[in-house]
């Protein structure tokens, strides 16, 4: 599962950017509707989650390996 989310986490990625720069471009035409200037929020969420998993995936596993030391000695 941890690569799954580490493949969705670059395509997010890659999908973020190009809200942005389209976010831009659309700008340099005049003022943009709504929807163009709330499209990089999505992505930028599910960033959000993807890359706290991955921070705290290797803190989980050392509290995993910490708690069964703790349970069998």
């Amino acid at each position: 599962m941890s690569k799954w989310i580490r493949q969705a986490h670059r395509w997010l990625s890659l999908a973020f950017t190009i809200t942005v720069v389209a976010n831009f471009v659309v700008r340099g035409f005049g003022e943009p509707p709504a929807w163009v200037t709330y499209a990089p929020l999505l992505p930028l969420f599910l960033l959000l989650f993807s890359g706290l998993y991955m921070f705290v995936l290797p803190h989980a596993a050392k509290w995993r390996s910490q708690a069964e030391v703790g349970a069998q000695g």
